[in-house]
This record gives C-alpha cells, sequence and structure tokens, in this order.
C-alpha cells in the first residue's frame, strides 16, 4: 500500500514557562507546549496547520475559589430519603443489591462539594464515527489525535474553557499531561464558558482498558455527546450496552450523527429519521417540541457543517447550570428502578384482624381452653350435685367412685401424643399467620418476616403451657352461689322428714304407739318426693353459674394464649411489617411519589 510521506511541521516556539516547583510530581504536565506524540496526524496532509493547543496551567498555590454545586430542595429530599433507605435496608438486603444506591449517594456528595459553574460533558463513539475530529472542532484546534489508526485515543482527554475545573478532572482521574485549553476565540469562550469537554476512547475498542474507561468516565461525567456515524449508528453494541440503560439519562444527552458529508441528497435526513426511531425504541425521549429529552443533530466535523448548531445548543445547555443535578437525579431514579423488586409489593400487606384472631383461636385451641372451659361447667354442676343431692344418692356416689377403678385418666402415652399434637397446632398456626403476613411482600422482606415469626415460635408452646397453669382453674372447689345453703337445709329437712316417718312407722309395727299409717306415710313420701325435686331445681338454677364459669375459664385461658402469642410472634410480625412500611415510604419519596400504597 503506497502511502504519502508526512510533512514535517514547523518547530514551535517555546511559551513562558512558570518557575519549577520541586514538590510537583513526575507525571506533572511539561513546560513547554505539547508535543508528546500524541499530535493529530491529518489524513488529508494539504490541510492547513492549527494552531497548537494550550496545556492546561498548574494550579497556584494559593487556594482557589470554587462555588460547589447546590442541589434543589426536591433533589436534597430524594438523596435524603435513598440514604435512609439505604440504612433501614442494610440488615434486609445484601450489599450487592443496595451497591448501586450506594454509589449514586457516594457521586453526589463527591459532585456536590465540587464546581457548580462547571458542566462535564464527555464525548463517546465508536471507532472511527469521528468523535476525536468533533472534539477538535468545538475546541478549534487539534488536541485530540485522529486518523485511520486504531484505536487513536487511548486515554480520556479533557479541555476545559475556564479555570476552576481542575477538581472536577482529577474526579475523571485524567492526569495533568492530558488536560488542554481550546483556542483563544472571544466568541467561543464567552458561548462555552463553564464547560468541560472530555474525548474518551472507543467504547468498541478491542482494548478492554479502553471499554473500562469509557464505562469509568461515563459514570461520572455530568453528561455526554455520543457520536455515531452513518454506518454504524444503528450498532447493537451501542444501542444494548449503553444507549438504553441510559434511556433515564436523555435530558443529559446528545445524539450526533457525523460525517453527514458523506451522505448524497435526502440521506442525511432518511438516516436521522430512522436514527430518531431507534432512540424511541431504546425508550429515550426526544427532546422535540420544547419537550426535554435528548438532542438529536447532524453535523460533518471534517466540513464544520452543523458544527455551529451543536455548539449554539451546548452553550445553551451549559449555561443552564443544571446538567450536574439533572445526572444525579437521573441516576437516582435507575437506582430507585433497580431496587423496585425488592420494595414494590404486588398487593396491600400487613395482618388483618380476622387473622389476629384466628391465630389466637388456633393457640387457644391448641392449650385446651375450649375443653378446659367444658372441665371447668361440669365441676361446677358436680359441686352443685354434691352439695344439693339427697344423702342416699351422695352415699352411693361416693361408694361407687371408692369402688370403681378410675377411667377418665390418661396413660403417659396418651398425654405425650396430645403433648405432640399440641406443638404441631401451634407450629401450624405460627406457619399459618406467617404465610398470611408476607402475602404479597417483596422476597427479602417475606424471609426476615417468616424468619421473625419463626424466632417467635421457639419455645412458644412451652410458654403455652406455663401460661395455661397459671390463668387455668384457680385449686380447690368451685365457689358456691348464695342460695346453695338455704337448698341444704331444704334438702336436710326433705331427710329428716323420710327419718321421722320411718320412724314413726317402725314405733307403730313394735307396738310403741297406736297404729296410724296416714301421716308417717305421707311424711316419708314427702321427703322421699322433695330431695331429688329439690336437687333437680338445684341443678336447674346451677346451669347458669355453671355456664358463666366454664366460659369465664375459656375466656382466661384465650387471653393467655392470645398475649402469649401476640408478644412472641405477632408484635415481632409487627415490627418487621412496620420496617418495611418505613422503607416503603422512603422508596416513594426516592421516586418521587408522595404517598404511596401501603
Amino acid at each position: 500500500m503506497e502511502t504519502t510521506p508526512r510533512k514535517e511541521a514547523p518547530p514551535r516556539k517555546a511559551s513562558p514557562s512558570p518557575r519549577p516547583d520541586p514538590t510537583a510530581p513526575s507525571d506533572a504536565e511539561p513546560t513547554t507546549p505539547w508535543d508528546d506524540g500524541l499530535i493529530a496526524r491529518r489524513v488529508n496532509e494539504g490541510a492547513p496547520l492549527e494552531p497548537p493547543a494550550a496545556v492546561e496551567p498548574r494550579a497556584s498555590t494559593g487556594a482557589q475559589v470554587v462555588t460547589p454545586l447546590a442541589y434543589d430542595g426536591a433533589l436534597r429530599s430524594r438523596l435524603d430519603a435513598l440514604r435512609e433507605l439505604v440504612g433501614l435496608s442494610r440488615t434486609r438486603l445484601d450489599n450487592k443489591t443496595l451497591g448501586e444506591a450506594g454509589r449514586v449517594l457516594d457521586e453526589a456528595a463527591a459532585r456536590r462539594r465540587l464546581s457548580g459553574q462547571h458542566t462535564v460533558v464527555a464525548i463517546a463513539g465508536a471507532t472511527g464515527s469521528g468523535k476525536s475530529q468533533l472534539f477538535n472542532a468545538l475546541a478549534g484546534v487539534t488536541i485530540s489525535e485522529t486518523g485511520v489508526r486504531r484505536p487513536t485515543t487511548a486515554s480520556p482527554l479533557a479541555c476545559s474553557w475556564s479555570d476552576g475545573a481542575a477538581g472536577l478532572i482529577d474526579r475523571l482521574g485524567i492526569p495533568p499531561r492530558l488536560r488542554r485549553r481550546p483556542a483563544q476565540n472571544s466568541v467561543a469562550d464567552g458561548q462555552l464558558r463553564g464547560l468541560v469537554l472530555v474525548d474518551l476512547p472507543d467504547h468498541d475498542s478491542a482494548a478492554v482498558q479502553h471499554r473500562e474507561q469509557v464505562d469509568r468516565v461515563l459514570a461520572l461525567v455530568d453528561a455526554v455527546i455520543w457520536v455515531v456515524d452513518p454506518e454504524k449508528y444503528a450498532d447493537a453494541v451501542l444501542h444494548e450496552r449503553y444507549l438504553r440503560p441510559m434511556a433515564g439519562h436523555a435530558e443529559i444527552m446528545f445524539v450526533v450523527l457525523n460525517q453527514t458529508d458523506r451522505l448524497p441528497g435526502e440521506a442525511t435526513d432518511q438516516v436521522l429519521d430512522d436514527l430518531r426511531r431507534l432512540l424511541d425504541e431504546d425508550g429515550i425521549a426526544l427532546g422535540e417540541h420544547g419537550e426535554p429529552g435528548a438532542v438529536v443533530l447532524a453535523l460533518s466535523a471534517l466540513t464544520g457543517d452543523g458544527v455551529g448548531d451543536l455548539r449554539e445548543a451546548l452553550g445553551e445547555f451549559v449555561a443552564e447550570r443544571g446538567a450536574a443535578a439533572r445526572r444525579i437525579s437521573a441516576d437516582v431514579d435507575a437506582a430507585g428502578m433497580g431496587l423496585r423488586p425488592v420494595y414494590a409489593a404486588r398487593k396491600r400487606t400487613g395482618l388483618s384482624e380476622e387473622a389476629r384472631d384466628e391465630f389466637s383461636a388456633r393457640l387457644a385451641d391448641a392449650i385446651g381452653a375450649t375443653a378446659a372451659g367444658e372441665a371447668a361447667e361440669r365441676a361446677w354442676l358436680r359441686n352443685a350435685g354434691r352439695a344439693c343431692g339427697t344423702p342416699w344418692l351422695r352415699l352411693y356416689r361416693w361408694y361407687q367412685d371408692r369402688s370403681e377403678p378410675p377411667t377418665g385418666r390418661l396413660s403417659l402415652r396418651a398425654q405425650t401424643d396430645e403433648e405432640a399434637t399440641a406443638r404441631q397446632r401451634v407450629e401450624q398456626a405460627v406457619r399459618t399467620v406467617a404465610d398470611r403476613a408476607s402475602a404479597g411482600l417483596p422476597s427479602p422482606w417475606a424471609q426476615a418476616v417468616r424468619e421473625a415469626a419463626v424466632r417467635g415460635a421457639q419455645g412458644l408452646p412451652e410458654a403455652l403451657d406455663e401460661m395455661a397453669a397459671r390463668a387455668g382453674l384457680p385449686p380447690g372447689r368451685p365457689p358456691r352461689p348464695g342460695w346453695w345453703p338455704a337448698a341444704v337445709l331444704v334438702q336436710a329437712a326433705m331427710t329428716i322428714l323420710q327419718i321421722v316417718g320411718g320412724l314413726w312407722l317402725v314405733a307403730q309395727i313394735v307396738g310403741v304407739m297406736e297404729p296410724n299409717l296416714g301421716v308417717p306415710v305421707l311424711l316419708m313420701v314427702a321427703g322421699i318426693a322433695g330431695g331429688p325435686l329439690v336437687e333437680w331445681s338445684c341443678r336447674m338454677a346451677a346451669r347458669g353459674p355453671a355456664r358463666r364459669y366454664g366460659l369465664d375459664a375459656e375466656r382466661r385461658l384465650r387471653e393467655a394464649a392470645a398475649g402469649c402469642g401476640r408478644a412472641r410472634v405477632l408484635d415481632p410480625v409487627a415490627a418487621e411489617l412496620l420496617r418495611y412500611r418505613e422503607v416503603r415510604e422512603q422508596y416513594g419519596r426516592v421516586m418521587g411519589v408522595g404517598a404511596t400504597r401501603r
């Protein structure tokens, strides 16, 4: 392949340099004009030479006054909410999930401490798109190397149109030897004052370190100019790796179709329309008809056609001094959308009163509250029968209890089986309430709710047994109502009538008294019939108090079971749900939503 010999550039005159600083680092910028071998190689050798680029002067030893960036109230509120959100979530979410949110907070804090009068704009593009040529056209001087050798741009270059941007460029990791100043042009300087333009390596470079530098710097700049060419404007790498993920950053994005001089006739409009279509498919809002969004332009950096439009749009963009805040706001939006799966519930969450009552009822059934109430009722009735029954019947029952073996006591095996069944009921109740409480929650919070319920269930059966022992039936017999002594006296009177009538008949039989069967028989019949009648009346009268006594015993057990379950399971679960509601509210503030659905 035949090549045209290069023309040697005329020698440059050394510019006055400041006094050398012995404390300066080894990679400090040279004191002579930049001539380190990265001077642009022009493909068209007949083109006139441009004036040399000025090396950015070293910062003075005195303190430089820099006005820090100020965020508005809405953005500050969102950042505070994101910081609170991350703090509340650290014990529930892993560092990988919260990593992007933490990075956004760190970068927002770092950017806020730096100059608010400068806007850092990166020029990014694929190999051969002409981004370095556009960089030089905007600077008005050859700064970035252009040519046929690939990759041409090996490291990011920075060009600042005004002083005070050293901190911003340091943040990008660009060394002083790669910092430049534009050509002396009063019109351009005034139009682009405050701009820091960064030329990036090719995002599709074969060198991995070049792509890594692109990704690193793109995460730090305030805005980006994407330079595409007619051949690779629809490149899948560009759209899938960069444009589509950055769709939410449309307001700080310029998309420039370069090399329009290669397109004949109306082909430029056709390619531009197709580019807009692809951007719309990527979800990038286009700034048309006064609406906020990405600016799409067509130009030729080689001929200069359209560069003035870009410079004018870029000047207005920089003059607004709002790109940095919009970039941080878009980063917060992106971080919030990334966290949506771990904060946004699928439906209304929480424990209803019905679920709480059902859990308490399950625990009460596990400790046998209903059976205990029924047993208390039977005990009351039995005590009433013993107190108001006929002496003969009471004597018979006493003899029967003495003579017959006990059949109502449970064997050791039956007690063990009953305890195992009760434990299973408690575990089932805990699982049910945990499933209901975690229903609809994002996975991390649902897991936290279930873990809280499981921790509370440890030792719950033993605690229920202890509570049941304390809240169960009091020792001794059930209390007696006030009418029981009167009933006992009446029953005693009936017994006396039977005894008197019987003795009277015996006396008549042995001849001690004159025969007269009417009165003694009447006394005996009255005593014999009156005793069971009094006992039956007492039993009927005792049903109401016995029922109330049993219900009171059942209520005490249910309240004890509910209190134990609430303290050990429901309260920890409610605490987790409350924490989720707090982070959900903070997430709503992060996403700019005033009220969130709980």
